[in-house]
């Protein structure tokens, strides 16, 4: 990009050679929003599928403030899954741990 304005500052190009070069770099922007885009989409899409919403609302992230807008649902409504069951990490036992009954040999 600091080649091409250097380049445009140097020389004057006329409006023919001008147009080529942005017919080249539009499609570059283009390929480069909709990888941004896609970075953004995907983990809402699957945060509003985990708390229980619809995951189309993760498109309301392509309006500017539609990102807000999902962003204050997300944080204010109630999420409509069942809360985990408070476990440990695994069963209980007691301590210290029992020998195995019948002991093996």
């Amino acid at each position: 990009m600091h080649c091409l304005a250097l380049y445009l500052l140097q020389q004057q190009p006329d409006l023919q050679q001008f147009q080529h070069m942005m017919l080249a770099i539009v499609p570059l922007i283009m390929v480069f929003a909709l990888v941004g885009i896609a970075i953004v989409i995907i983990p809402f899409w699957f945060i509003c599928k985990k708390a229980g919403f619809s995951p189309w609302l993760a498109f309301l992230n392509i309006v500017p403030v539609g990102n807000l807008v999902l962003i204050y649902i997300l944080a204010f409504a109630d999420w409509k899954v069942v809360p985990a069951m408070p476990t440990q990490w695994g069963p209980p036992q007691a301590y210290p741990p029992q020998p195995p009954y019948p002991p093996q040999r």
